[in-house]
């Protein structure tokens, strides 16, 4: 029968797991790790100190997506992955930010230079779940692209990517271009105009 220690080792790692191996010292805490019992593992290598109240299990294989699922963590599980991060995400264009981008429910008040936060209230249509972490769908993606600072190099570049991969109609990218403001739409007709024109 599991004692209390492997109760709660158990607990962690079971939240752990669905996170890519991240956790928060606020997830922990619920879990019934004190403040002064974090500290203990943290110095003592049970757990890996990746940034303040956030920690990482030892030994969790790396892979190419850890950004995402350490900077979700980090928002407290309210960030979204979107723009130009979500391009590359989403193989779209050859988008590759220096910062990661992230989409932050209003009221979101943490900062860090690694990342670009940008307010917005997303529906479930606009999110897809990647299990440890979320990224803007591709249309979502490619309305955000249009509205924000990108060069009209890259919002063709992306629209055609994601034509010629299937992951979007063109009728559907028009209905929803007919939805946004007025910058966001005219760029995402004239990346359609030019894909058609073959310029």
């Amino acid at each position: 029968m599991p004692g209390p220690t492997q109760d709660l080792r158990r607990q962690l790692h079971e939240r752990a797991f669905a996170q890519a191996g991240y956790f928060t010292a606020a997830q922990a805490l619920r879990i019934g790790y004190s403040y002064q019992a974090q500290k203990y593992h943290a110095d003592h290598g049970n757990w890996l100190r990746v940034d303040r109240g956030l920690y990482r299990l030892p030994g969790w294989p790396s892979t190419a997506d850890d950004t995402y699922a350490r900077w979700t963590q980090w928002s407290g599980g309210r960030a979204v992955v979107s723009h130009e991060t979500a391009l590359a995400v989403h193989g779209l264009s050859d988008a590759n930010p220096a910062r990661v981008h992230l989409t932050v429910p209003p009221g979101f008040r943490a900062a860090d230079d690694a990342v670009v936060t940008h307010v917005d209230v997303l529906g479930d249509d606009d999110v897809d779940d990647r299990g440890a972490w979320r990224v803007t769908s591709v249309e979502r993606t490619l309305a955000d692209v249009a509205g924000g600072d990108a060069s009209p190099e890259l919002v063709n570049a992306a629209v055609a990517d994601a034509l010629e991969q299937r992951l979007i109609t063109r009728k559907r990218l028009l209905r929803r271009a007919a939805d946004l403001p007025d910058r966001a739409a005219l760029r995402l007709e004239r990346a359609l105009a030019a894909i058609a024109s073959g310029s």
